[in-house]
């Protein structure tokens, strides 16, 4: 018998939680922390150890996902319609992917769930009761990583790796000058948001501000228990494949 529960009581319609046998592993955090890294590399493992594993992330669904895409490239969304877009990609992802997955017994890795969802409407303004009614059909995660760096440590990464984003960056909120201010000013309220969560939906935290080696031995003794690995001692370069 799976342990899953719904966030509300009614949850997502016709699904049996007794027949999800899988894993649900959600890597939650700002830009530059780390997540696609991490989830690569969690993927690797555990399919080394023998478990199937999919891996998930926004704006994948095949209802929205490349609506979504395209509609982000106009700057144009409103706050509430964009919020509610979201929670479509996630609502088919879920419904489609994740629990048809979890009933095969598959390890579901994914980068960012509700939790990201959640901080950005209400970073944009939105109710957060509201918000958390939105979401309550969501399925409760075995284990939420939460990789958290500050706010210097994420402007680093991302000057260094992506470089700003117009909607990561908040520009439509309109917090800054110029687009490096607004993303200052932006993912530092995320970082808040993310934090306040840590202790309401058990949130294992991880620095992430270590090197990627470091941070990933301390998220497969996160996930070992869950799993009932054997830990080894190895490092990510002993993993790749040769």
């Amino acid at each position: 018998m799976g342990g899953f529960g719904f966030y509300g009581k009614k949850g997502l319609p016709g699904v049996d939680l007794d027949e999800l046998k899988g894993k649900l592993i959600v890597l939650e955090g700002t830009d530059g922390v780390g997540r696609s890294t991490h989830i690569n590399l969690l993927k690797l493992w555990l399919e080394n150890h023998g478990h199937a594993v999919l891996d998930t992330g926004m704006t994948r669904s095949a209802l929205v996902g490349d609506s979504l895409k395209s509609a982000k490239e106009g700057h144009t969304l409103g706050r509430t319609t964009m919020t509610l877009f979201y929670a479509t990609d996630f609502a088919d992802r879920l419904e489609n992917e994740m629990i048809p997955a979890l009933r095969a017994g598959f390890v579901v890795l994914t980068d960012r769930y509700i939790f990201s969802l959640m901080a950005r409407a209400m970073v944009r303004g939105a109710d957060p009761e509201w918000i958390r009614e939105v979401y309550e059909f969501a399925l409760k995660p075995d284990i939420v990583i939460y990789l958290r760096a500050n706010i210097e440590e994420v402007v680093t990464r991302v000057i260094q790796n992506t470089g700003f984003n117009y909607w990561e960056s908040g520009m439509d909120l309109h917090l800054g000058e110029d687009m490096y201010e607004s993303f200052v000013e932006y993912q530092t309220r995320m970082l808040a948001e993310f934090d306040r969560m840590v202790d309401r939906y058990g949130f294992h935290v991880i620095e992430a501000t270590s090197q990627v080696e470091e941070v990933f031995e301390r998220i497969k003794s996160t996930v070992e228990p869950l799993l009932q690995l054997p830990h080894l001692q190895r490092t990510c370069s002993n993993m790749s494949p040769t």
